[in-house]
């Protein structure tokens, strides 16, 4: 029997249609009973690791970084690391079991009293990486448990003292340096005179070597140097200067001397296997070129270069200098390297803030600021209550200088500003990635001071 429509079986459109959604409808059904044993699997995990306020760890850190919880209460922590961590309660014998990552365990905090106590990763070397955090159990209320009476303003207002004096600290250390000098072993970037040749060639000699560098007080670390510093020696000449360049390769590894935006014949360039063979461990090799310009460029390694540079072989090679606006004198020349990476890590001029060297000028006075990014990283200058005039980028006089309060600086790139000391103070100087400038300890890395007498 055939129906009205052709269909030999006897199925109408109808008929598919209720079939469709009848299967429809059971899918449908099938995923909220699975959307709800989902659910139902995910509350037994939530209760079964415990209920409280709930604290996030990773490499390296502890979210939040103060943690405030009722008294009598409890705190869920969860591995979102790619590595094992667990906490401590310092002082107690309160901790964790380790915590693989994606784990989670709760830590009962009622045996405690009310007060501040330091949470920390026990793993060997993660505290120091900066896995610790303070606890602040019933003194702040507990994120709207035990509320917080005079008492607790009492320990708060104590605890922000504290940190507030923590941070005053670097602050200390750095204004220190104007009376009792460098507070850290060690100045880079300073002249060095060359070696005049009986055909009036200016030779410079740089020995690259590992050596100690001071970066901050109390921070040591080995530095791949020129003549000791980092940066190197600041070279400068003047255009028409016959120069040579005498590289003593002191080091355990291959290098060179690349001269980074100095015009200088091929042979001279300074990349291995492309214009020279590489300087292998105690040998030499001298680039030897006129001088043009006026040029500001910087030397450093082009082999290897992707520790070599951050871990300090670099420093500033200016030819000439820069034409200035009409009716400007310079007092001072000031090359000022940035680095985010290697040993060396965030840093004006090899060193980190509190022993980053502050610049001084007398009211009414001009000074020229070279910066000049060693790093991998742009870095945003920022200079507080004075004004930088733009005049040169990467050495080229800009058609028109112009004014800004930071100046974002890439990778590679020199920009030569012109600060007026017009406004007497102390004046924070920094990049303006905060993450460059601070952390929990208070200004530290990029931070330094242009000072007005």
């Amino acid at each position: 029997m055939r129906t009205k429509n052709g269909d030999p079986r006897g199925f109408g459109l109808a008929t598919m249609t209720f079939t469709l959604m009848t299967v429809v409808l059971a899918f449908a059904a099938l995923a909220v009973a699975g959307q709800a044993l989902v659910t139902s699997n995910d509350a037994k995990d939530e209760a079964a690791a415990g209920s409280g306020t709930v604290v996030t760890l990773s490499e390296f850190a502890i979210d939040p970084a103060m943690i405030d919880v009722a008294a009598g209460g409890s705190i869920t922590l969860k591995n979102a690391g790619t590595v094992v961590h667990n906490v401590v309660v310092e002082g107690t014998d309160l901790k964790t079991p380790d915590i693989d990552p994606g784990g989670t365990e709760s830590l009962d905090l009622s045996s405690l009293k009310p007060g501040d106590y330091t949470l920390f990763c026990a793993i060997p070397g993660h505290k120091g990486a900066g896995m610790e955090a303070v606890l602040m159990l019933g003194t702040m209320g507990g994120g709207g448990g035990t509320g917080g009476g005079s008492a607790a303003d009492t320990q708060t207002a104590a605890q922000n003292d504290k940190i507030d004096a923590q941070q005053k600290a670097p602050v200390d250390d750095f204004v220190k340096q104007l009376t009792d000098g460098p507070n850290t072993e060690g100045v880079g970037a300073q002249a060095l005179a060359p070696t005049v040749l009986a055909d009036g060639t200016k030779q410079f000699d740089l020995k690259a070597e590992v050596t100690s560098w001071e970066v901050e007080p109390g921070k040591t670390v080995q530095a791949w140097t020129y003549n000791g510093t980092v940066p190197g020696p600041t070279i400068k000449v003047q255009p028409g200067d016959h120069v040579r360049l005498v590289l003593d390769n002191a080091l355990p590894q291959s290098t060179s001397i690349h001269l980074h935006g100095i015009e200088t014949p091929n042979p001279m360039d300074g990349v291995p296997f492309v214009t020279q063979d590489p300087v292998k461990p105690g040998d030499t090799f001298a680039y030897d070129f006129v001088a043009k310009g006026p040029a500001v460029g910087m030397y450093h390694s082009h082999h290897h270069g992707e520790h070599q540079v951050p871990d300090g072989l670099l420093g500033a090679f200016i030819v000439g200098d820069e034409p200035l606006p009409a009716g400007v004198a310079v007092s001072q020349e000031v090359p000022m390297v940035l680095n985010d990476a290697g040993v060396i890590g965030l840093s004006l001029n090899g060193k980190s803030f509190p022993a980053t060297a502050p610049t001084v000028a007398k009211l009414g006075e001009w000074v020229e600021i070279h910066y000049m990014n060693e790093g991998l990283l742009t870095h945003p200058m920022h200079l507080h209550g004075l004004s930088q005039l733009v005049i040169a980028k990467d050495g080229f006089p800009v058609p028109q200088p112009y004014e800004a309060d930071t100046v974002a600086v890439s990778p590679g790139e020199r920009y030569t500003v012109l600060v007026h000391a017009t406004a007497p103070g102390v004046w924070a100087w920094h990049c303006h990635i905060l993450t460059h400038a601070e952390r929990d300890e208070g200004m530290f890395g990029m931070v330094t001071a242009f000072i007005v007498q």
